[in-house]
């Protein structure tokens, strides 16, 4: 997965730099300005991704759908996979933050407004994600709606540092620490021997939480807390 991401976003950032240079726009005028690299903005992001898988999952666990059951790994075996999942998830970011909200939004904006712009290639987000195993329509329509809040964060923020936070630590959060299917994957390497039980519509079945009810609700009151947090620029 290490090496495909990296591969996915060495082409992805390659020809958005071409087409930069074509364009004669800055590479950073896409959603990444370097000069926010790692930044407050992508902390923050990162900070507001693990608080909402989180609360998704105690959500799923007080109507008993989830159990953290026992550690699955120790010691350095343990720090070595929360390591790598981390960067794993950090070029999943890049690559699905980049590629639906940096230079395709950017130029749809340019041509029928940035929130239609955002609509259409949000509903191609959840489409894509129809091709993991495991996934199915309300777990794309869940993507769908994640992605408009990703859109949310871009126009609030003016950069894609904070979704790539958030897009990285949420993963990392539902694969490793709560060690749940993501988006259909149940990955090996994850912390617990955690299960979920119980009816689709609250554990989201084999998409995972993503496919929740809870995770529609918990998007939902995020997003508006965000729009409270970090009002529009006048």
């Amino acid at each position: 997965m290490l090496v495909h991401e990296c591969v996915r976003v060495i082409t992805t950032f390659a020809a958005a730099a071409i087409m930069g240079i074509l364009e004669a726009r800055p590479f950073g005028g896409y959603g990444l300005p370097h000069a926010a690299a790692f930044g407050a903005r992508f902390w923050q992001g990162a900070a507001w991704g693990i608080a909402m898988i989180a609360v998704i999952i105690f959500l799923i666990g007080a109507f008993g759908g989830f159990s953290f059951g026992d550690l699955a790994l120790r010691g350095s075996v343990l720090w070595g996979y929360a390591v790598l999942w981390a960067v794993v998830f950090l070029f999943v970011g890049f690559f699905e933050e980049f590629l639906f909200r940096g230079y395709a939004q950017f130029t749809l904006t340019t041509g029928i407004g940035f929130w239609p712009a955002a609509i259409a290639l949000s509903g191609g987000f959840g489409a894509v994600h129809l091709f993991n195993r495991g996934e199915d329509k309300i777990g794309a329509l869940s993507v769908f709606v994640i992605g408009m809040f990703f859109c949310l964060t871009l126009r609030r923020t003016g950069t894609l540092w904070f979704a790539v936070g958030l897009h990285t630590a949420f993963d990392w959060g539902e694969t490793f620490l709560f060690s749940v299917p993501d988006s259909g994957l149940l990955a090996p390497g994850h912390m617990l021997n955690s299960s979920l039980q119980g009816p689709a519509w609250l554990t989201g079945g084999t998409v995972g939480p993503e496919g929740s009810v809870m995770a529609f609700a918990v998007v939902g009151i995020a997003a508006a807390v965000f729009v409270f947090v970090y009002p529009a620029k006048v």
